[in-house]
This record gives structure tokens, sequence and C-alpha cells, in this order.
């Protein structure tokens, strides 16, 4: 006797699942890629930035240039990782995250615009890679093991 495997139906609550895990693993592919960018201005070009005399959090700029490069290496690491939907990507994304809301946050006096997109960027990854379940994700990309109806 020979058993088929048949894929279930897809919901729309899987297709949606599917979507905001892509998305968040390109969202957080441009964070980091953006963060690298940003981390060679501050350590090729310390004059680039604008300081804020008087702030609480002062740096010297070329140190916050390397943490912002390991950032971006690490972001887009784990983005590479989380789109193959890996346990350990989707941990070390909403970690990753959360550094680089308090790395942006330290940097607001040096600039500050980006500094706020960039942690409502991360704030939305997070929120994404929380919310998604991996089956939904593999199940619609085909990846995951079949299913019995």
């Amino acid at each position: 006797m020979t058993t088929t495997h048949t894929r279930p139906v897809h919901t729309a609550k899987q297709e949606w699942a599917a979507g905001l895990a892509a998305f968040a693993a390109v969202m957080l592919l441009l964070v980091g890629i953006l963060d690298i960018f940003r981390s060679v201005m501050a350590i090729a070009e310390d004059d680039i930035f604008v300081t804020t005399p008087n702030y609480v959090f002062a740096f010297d700029l070329t140190s916050w240039g390397w943490i912002h490069l390991g950032l971006g290496v690490l972001a887009v690491i784990v983005s590479i990782g989380l789109l193959r939907a890996a346990m350990w990507a989707r941990v070390l994304g909403v970690a990753i995250a959360g550094l680089v809301i308090v790395a942006n946050f330290l940097s607001l006096p040096y600039y500050p615009v980006w500094s706020i997109v960039m942690i409502a960027l991360s704030a939305f990854i997070i929120w994404a890679l929380c919310v998604f379940r991996k089956e939904g994700f593999l199940d619609t990309y085909g990846e995951g093991p079949p299913r019995k109806p």
C-alpha cells in the first residue's frame, strides 16, 4: 500500500505569518546594512556627525562606529538565518534588534532623525519576530515535513 502525503491548504493566517517573518528578515538585513554604512561614516570621518554639547551620554564617535559595525554584521548574519526559519536566528534577531534600539538611543544627539528611524524599524522587527510561527512559514514555502490532513 502506498500512502500519499499532501500539503495542507494554506490559510490566510499562515500566509500572513510567513509574509511577516520574511518581511522581518528583510528589514533586519536592511537595518544591518544601514548600520554598517553608518559605522563606516563614523569610523572614517568623525566630523560628519553633529555633536550636542552637555549631553549625558558623550562617547567617542570612532568607538560608536565600531559598535555599530559589529551590530550591523551580526544583523546581516542573523537575517540570513531568519530567511531559513532557524529558531536561533529568531532569538538572536530579537536580541540584536534590542541592542540596535539601545545603541541608537544613546547616539540620538549625533544623528537624531536617523536614530529614531532605526529605533522604529528595530521595534517592528522585534514585534514581527515574536508573533510569527515557524510552522506556517515552512508550510507556505514548502520546506517543512508533510503533514497528514
